[in-house]
């Protein structure tokens, strides 16, 4: 029997600790990005209805996801009596305490959680490379030709360089904040353009296309989670017990994205209909004003780059490479690994370079897991153990179930819809 009494919390060390405020900031900055622009798209495919209902419902699985994660990983700090255990070695753990069947994977468990957590905001950052030099090559080429948008994509995959090369997550608060202020004035300017000759509400369908649901579930999922930025959030706050809970900053800025989600999605089909682009922005008119969205919004986007990729490089340093830490010259490698992870990213955004499929393949191939089936698998294993129980009825047992057969069913048709998109797209080029 482990010590109930141990408090991981009380006994973790942060280098560079961020504030509540400071935390709060970065959530709403990794969470709101280019999702946001694909959601009128999302509830073409859901609906008015149904569609905002699904939003709210997905977002509090996804919230109570992250909330099983990280009071998991802390229940594995406290049974090892450690300050914090990571993703990988939490759900390493975790298995080691399940049946026998999980028991001989738990090794291979944490690999295929830092794996998951790579190519999830590996793809965040190649989508971002991708939206930011779309929107740019939409201005310019009004008035020079640069070449096409893999030019574009090349050139900023560089310019995107200095700015990720900030290694402490503490020093990119102020990078979030001016982010955000960034994206919701251009959202108020957007507004402009929508409320201009709404038609009228009942010409947009209520409940949308069922087979296109796989696909609304897609763009949701990556534009509402974020789960490596989560994890590393909170394990950089000066007070870690404050991000979770009631009224925590996971929950406080989760009301404000939803708000701003649904608000977003619902006006932006109701304006455009079944011609609305995979980012909002393709649907603004050729005017100075709309020009000037897309470069705000850009630069917010251009700003997140080093945001969504910090986990990679911490997954690579503190797991593998540096793990010890003693690892020589550490800051000169890590700048190194840093432009190439940069170079690389910008390598796969140049072959790949259509937006919407790559949005959705992303959010269904990976956030799935992150988000639902690895946390419910940990609750599973961590509760197995005799000493422990799944609560009257089990019914953390049957949550957990639920969770990893929507995840499941999320990650194959999603994948399989994106799949198919991406083939149709690259098929005509």
């Amino acid at each position: 029997m482990t010590d109930s009494t141990y408090d991981p919390y009380a006994n973790r060390n942060v280098d560079k600790p961020i504030s509540n405020f400071g935390a709060f900031i970065s959530v709403i900055k990794c969470v709101v990005g280019t999702g946001v622009l694909a959601l009128p798209l999302a509830f073409k495919y859901a609906g008015t209805i149904l569609g905002p209902l699904l939003l709210i419902a997905t977002t509090f699985v996804l919230i109570h996801g992250i909330h099983m994660l990280i009071i998991c990983m802390v229940e594995c700090s406290r049974r090892v009596q450690v300050g914090y255990t990571n993703f990988p070695d939490s759900m390493a753990y975790s298995f080691s305490q399940g049946p026998k069947c999980f028991k001989y994977i738990s090794k291979a468990a944490g690999y295929l959680a830092d794996i998951t957590l790579c190519i999830a905001h590996y793809g965040i950052c190649v989508v971002y490379l991708v939206f930011v030099s779309s929107n740019v090559m939409n201005v310019l080429e009004r008035y020079v030709y640069m070449g096409d948008l893999r030019c574009y994509i090349a050139i900023f995959g560089v310019l995107s360089i200095p700015a990720f090369c900030i290694i402490h997550l503490k020093y990119l608060v102020p990078i979030n904040l001016l982010a955000n202020i960034l994206i919701y004035i251009g959202f108020a300017m957007i507004f402009y353009y929508i409320f201009q000759n709404l038609p009228s509400f009942t010409d947009r369908a209520f409940v949308g296309d069922p087979m296109k649901l796989p696909q609304f579930f897609g763009i949701v999922l990556f534009s509402i989670s974020s789960v490596g930025v989560f994890l590393a959030i909170e394990s950089k706050m000066a007070k870690p017990q404050k991000f979770i809970g009631w009224f925590g900053v996971l929950d406080m800025a989760a009301v404000v994205v939803v708000i701003s989600y649904i608000i977003f999605g619902i006006f932006g089909y109701w304006r455009y209909g079944e011609g609305v682009a995979a980012s909002l922005t393709l649907n603004l008119p050729d005017e100075p004003l709309s020009l000037a969205i897309q470069i705000i919004l850009a630069i917010d986007v251009f700003l997140s780059f080093p945001l969504s990729g910090y986990v990679v490089i911490n997954i690579i340093m503190t797991h593998f490479w540096n793990k010890s830490g003693n690892l020589k010259r550490a800051v000169l490698k890590e700048i190194i690994l840093r432009i190439s992870f940069v170079l690389v990213a910008t390598l796969n955004g140049v072959a790949f370079p259509d937006l919407g499929p790559l949005l959705a393949l992303v959010g269904a191939l990976t956030l799935s897991l992150l988000n639902l089936v690895f946390p419910a698998f940990m609750e599973i294993c961590l509760y197995y153990p005799e000493e422990f129980n799944y609560g009257r009825f089990k019914w953390k047992l049957v949550k957990d179930i639920i969770m990893i057969i929507f995840g499941v069913l999320i990650l194959v048709q999603g994948t399989i819809f994106s799949i198919m998109d991406m083939i149709v797209y690259y098929g005509h080029m």
